[in-house]
């Protein structure tokens, strides 16, 4: 097994028959400490792999950078235990010329588990951080019925979920194609977000202009906000918006899909994205 996932001993009961020991397949969560300059800046929980991806997601969507140009190199490094063993969970990323250092109010003082990225934020201002793009007047055009594929062609790619039942997903979508960009999983939904802008900032794409970010999760403020960050025009979530992140995604001019199943979907902002080859039929 890969550090993705691990197995271990269980026992399956179904009452009123006997119990069965069995092994099953679990979705990996260490920690992940990221420093920049040979500074600690954050530590967060998640699935091991494409680290790099999401250190430069994480920074991207912190505001400290916003071109490929501004992400020199990452590696990991050996200090995580008192023998100074490499144990792959210590990475230290090197920004680019002329880019400006994480101030020391950005560092976490908590833990960001892999169900909170914003945990540790300093204080309530800084939640609402300053894009470098703005996404209020991207022209994209997204058919509804196009739209309404994503879901399943992102669960398609899930393997670690498929072995797992336990990790989330974020998938990058060209709206006018329907092409899938790239795709990554991991046990924080935060986390699978960053390793996709992660992804793009290294192949220099942003801002994303034209794209569709689809979560296997609720839609979030803080992914509504990293959306925001990596210039993406549209957000949509099989599950629930929260009121934070409706409300901020109309503020930003935001396309915001909720609960998009099946042939249907909740248009909570920025409706006008959303187009029909038929005017839609109402009694």
């Amino acid at each position: 097994m890969s550090r993705i996932t691990v197995r271990r001993k269980i026992t399956r009961l179904t009452v009123g028959q006997r119990r069965i020991p069995n092994e099953d397949v679990l979705a990996v969560e260490e920690p992940l400490e990221i420093r920049v300059q040979g500074r600690s800046l954050a530590v967060t929980m998640r699935t091991p792999g494409h680290d790099f991806e999401l250190a430069a997601g994480f920074l991207v969507s912190e505001g400290v950078i916003a071109h490929s140009d501004d992400f020199n190199t990452a590696r990991y490094c050996a200090g995580a235990t008192e023998d100074g063993v490499n144990t792959y969970n210590v990475l230290d990323v090197t920004l680019g010329h002329g880019v400006t250092p994480p101030a020391p109010s950005l560092e976490r003082n908590l833990l960001t588990t892999s169900s909170c990225g914003l945990c540790g934020k300093s204080s309530i201002d800084m939640v609402r951080t300053k894009s470098s793009f703005e996404v209020r007047d991207d022209q994209l055009q997204l058919d509804a019925e196009r739209l309404t594929t994503f879901p399943d062609r992102l669960r398609a790619g899930q393997s670690v979920f498929e072995k797992t039942g336990g990790i989330h997903a974020a998938g990058l979508f060209d709206g006018a194609t329907g092409e899938l960009l790239v795709l990554r999983e991991d046990v924080g939904r935060h986390n699978a977000v960053d390793k996709v802008i992660g992804w793009a900032l290294t192949e220099g794409l942003l801002p994303l202009t034209g794209t569709v970010l689809m979560v296997s999760s609720r839609a979030s403020f803080e992914l509504t906000q990293k959306a925001l960050m990596a210039g993406i025009p549209v957000l949509a979530a099989v599950s629930a918006p929260s009121s934070l992140a409706a409300e901020f995604a109309t503020e930003v001019g935001m396309t915001l899909v909720g609960f998009l199943r099946g042939d249907s979907m909740v248009i909570y902002s920025g409706g006008e994205r959303i187009t029909e080859l038929a005017p839609a039929l109402t009694e």
